[in-house]
């Protein structure tokens, strides 16, 4: 603890000494990156053209002018400053396929969260920005530590989510969200925009992460921050622009975290590094970032695995949400290697080519313990161990160009291009063949013996070869003066995916399969700041190939194909958004059934999950000083065709009938720098079991918290302030894929930032 204090100390006292000048830079809200023309991407807030990035610099050097200490001079100081750091969320975002799009021009439901929300709220995880977001939940992977998302009652592995749209960039279990400049939720299937998800998820929307890149104006700011019950750490983000017309740009960010967390016994370790380079001219525009992420978690608390337990037992009752049921030993190492290269350059007025490339290298070690629950009144089960190695080595590309012509009266937007994906895995376990008996409200430790092992841990060798091809090519037709705009397109994807035998590295099963995915969306402008709008299109994962103890053996099936219709309508006038959405998905799934009177039994994917709800979302100044972002989305997840007719009709386990999330700033008239915000997040019951026979309850959890913004040596200081799950509530978060996950206990939060 003596060391964290030094840190703070320092940061505190940095901000206090250094009288260097009275200058500040106006740094945008969004930290907008780097100039590019109107005609190469739609502009969105914060981001600016070539003529006036010097303007700007003019504009801030002007303020400067005024003799220190003139009367309202360090109170202007403090309210930009203060404005600076407020929550933002814009509707828009990539779209993949269709470029970067506002979202008031396009058929999809797609948010942008800030990186100024992530500093203010003090986010340690992609979950934690996610906590803003009222369509998406966050819950745990199977025996590890690893966050998955659900949207619109669907599974977001971490594999998944991308990175300046690619795919397969983005380290798989754990994010840490410092080096990212905004985080965007796209609601809905996606395979026509950016291509199958390698991980097979997706399929009810997706995230894709946008990495921080040097500002139209200078940034240097050091944090520093603790976390109850004993996590301390900081952050240092730098931005320069060089040359004639800025046109030189670079950014460096570093994070690091270290300490226990509220969990009983569970200590986390966060180290984050990211260089970004970029450069531009009136055609040309090249960005370049590379990072480095390192997560540790030790004696972590894991999900509880409930799907052993009988029918009629009902879910356990939570425990303490201190409580640690994981073993001392547990612990997982991720360390990631990872960037990406953008290229675009105009063509004229009316062509603009682009290409993207991304890679990743990750090396995942780790122990886990993991709890299977056999009594929920008793809370007794058995624990499992399992020590595993894990290497990815990754690559992603795309191109393609955007491309503007007009046929008399009817302007075209048409896109065309591909993208590939190559992954490759080397993997290594070493199990227990005998688990533990344990107790989710009596926890026991115990020294594990895994003997059981497929491969070494020190060398592991290849388990999967993956490699998913894509063309795409779509037009978006805009007539009546560009209030109706058509869309249409296609995607044709190829996936191939080869599993090699533990241990011997021998094939173990081939597929090879290939499907197009369609699009096809409507736009209408009723008047300016509305739209109305409809879309059908699909989501794709791989298929099976199937096992050697059914009738099948050996059937490759096609991929599988959700169908996704969606109609909503939006309202944005830039202070403030709203928007409603409408949607069905349904998706295939694998399913078994008895083959005739033989005893046996084919496999097929004839079973299917629908799933329909309703999405409304709100964000922007309510009124001066008053700002919100939240909304309700209402799901109704069904079991369509199961095996025998079981489970028909039944809801899905895990998805809640309703979520709600609600934020509130509100900036304090009569204290200037002073803001008071308050969180509440409010989730549905959700299935426990297939037949639906018990649930878990519903709940609500409440974060209330104040920032303040003040002058130390003629420089702005922010001083943050928060406590999530005021009241310490008890309450399980999830129970999807049968994996019990408990909600997190009551958090204290401290952070202050100098803007030098």
């Amino acid at each position: 603890m003596n060391l964290r204090a030094l840190c703070l100390t320092t940061v505190l006292a940095s901000g206090l000494l250094l009288g260097i000048d009275g200058r500040v830079a106006a740094v945008a809200a969004t930290d907008a990156s780097y100039p590019v023309p109107k005609k190469a991407r739609s502009s969105s807030p914060g981001e600016v053209s070539p003529r006036n990035v010097a303007a700007k610099g003019a504009d801030t050097n002007a303020r400067d002018n005024t003799p220190a200490g003139a009367p309202g001079q360090h109170e202007d100081i403090v309210v930009t400053a203060a404005r600076q750091n407020r929550m933002y969320v814009s509707s828009g975002g990539d779209l993949g396929a269709l470029g970067k799009k506002k979202g008031l021009d396009v058929p999809f439901n797609i948010r942008s969260y800030n990186s100024s929300l992530i500093l203010n709220q003090q986010s340690q995880t992609l979950g934690d920005v996610l906590l803003n977001d009222p369509t998406v939940r966050t819950t745990m992977g199977y025996g590890n530590y690893a966050q998955l998302f659900q949207i619109r009652g669907f599974t977001l592995y971490g594999d998944d989510v991308a990175i300046d749209g690619l795919y397969g960039v983005t380290p798989r279990q754990l994010v840490s969200p410092q080096l990212y400049d905004s985080v965007q939720v796209l609601n809905g299937a996606s395979a026509f925009l950016n291509g199958a998800a390698p991980g097979g998820s997706a399929v009810g929307g997706n995230v894709n992460l946008i990495p921080k890149r040097a500002a139209a104006t200078d940034i240097t700011r050091i944090t520093g921050d603790y976390t109850s019950s004993g996590q301390g750490g900081g952050a240092f983000d730098v931005s320069r622009r060089f040359g004639k017309d800025h046109a030189f740009g670079f950014r460096f960010n570093a994070a690091g975290m270290d300490g226990e967390t509220a969990i009983k016994g569970e200590r986390r370790d966060d180290v984050a590094l990211g260089a970004a380079f970029d450069w531009h001219n009136d055609d040309t525009r090249i960005d370049m970032n590379m990072n480095y992420q390192k997560q540790q978690v030790f004696g972590g608390r894991s999900a509880i695995i409930v799907s052993s337990l009988a029918t009629g037992m009902p879910a356990p009752k939570a425990t303490s949400p201190s409580e640690n049921w994981g073993q001392r030993w547990a612990y997982t190492d991720l360390s990631y290697l990872f960037g990406t290269l953008n290229i675009e350059h105009d063509f004229g007025s009316h062509i603009t080519a682009y290409g993207k490339f991304g890679a990743q290298g990750g090396n995942e070690m780790g122990n886990y313990a993991t709890t299977t629950l056999t009594n929920s009144r008793t809370g007794a089960g058995t624990v499992g161990a399992m020590a595993d190695a894990y290497n990815v080595m990754n690559e992603a590309t795309q191109a393609g160009i955007h491309a503007h012509v007009s046929t008399g009266p009817i302007k075209h937007e048409i896109n065309a291009g591909g993208s590939a994906i190559w992954e490759e895995s080397d993997a290594a376990y070493s199990m227990s063949l005998v688990s533990q008996a344990g107790n989710i409200y009596h926890p026991t430790q115990f020294t594990p013996s895994e003997t059981y092992s497929g491969g070494t841990l020190d060398n592991p060798g290849r388990v999967a070869w993956n490699k998913l091809y894509s063309l795409f090519l779509s037009d978006t037709m805009m007539f009546w003066h560009d209030r109706i705009a058509l869309t249409g397109g296609f995607r044709y994807q190829d996936i191939l995916s080869d599993s090699f035998a533990y241990g011997t590295g021998k094939l173990s099963t081939h597929y090879d399969a290939a499907a197009f995915s369609p699009v096809i969306g409507l736009v209408i402008h009723p008047v300016k700041h509305a739209a109305l709008y409809f879309n059908r299109i699909q989501g794709l994962s791989a298929g099976q190939t199937v096992g050697a103890t059914y009738v099948n053996a050996g059937q490759v099936f096609a991929p599988y194909q959700s169908t996704q219709y969606e109609v909503g309508a939006k309202y944005d006038v830039g202070r403030f958004a709203a928007g409603v959405a409408f949607f069905q998905t349904a998706m295939p799934q694998g399913m078994t059934e008895a083959y005739g009177n033989t005893g046996q039994e084919i496999y097929t994917q004839d079973g299917r999950q629908r799933n329909r709800g309703m999405e409304l979302t709100f964000n922007g100044e309510i009124l001066r000083g008053l700002r919100f972002n939240g909304g309700l989305t209402l799901i109704d997840a069904k079991q369509m065709h199961t095996a025998g007719g079981a489970y028909d009709g039944k809801t899905v386990i895990g998805v809640p009938n309703y979520t709600i999330n609600g934020n509130l700033e509100y900036d304090v008239p009569f204290v200037k720098g002073l803001t008071l915000v308050g969180r509440v997040i409010s989730t549905g019951k959700q299935q426990f079991n297939s037949m639906n026979t018990t649930h878990l309850p519903a709940w609500s959890r409440f974060d209330l918290g104040a920032r303040y913004t003040f002058l130390a040596a003629k420089k702005p200081l922010t001083a943050r302030f928060e406590v999530d799950n005021i009241g310490n509530q008890r309450y399980w978060a999830s129970v999807y894929q049968s994996d019990l996950v408990m909600g997190d206990p009551e958090t204290f939060k401290f952070s202050i930032s100098a803007d030098l």
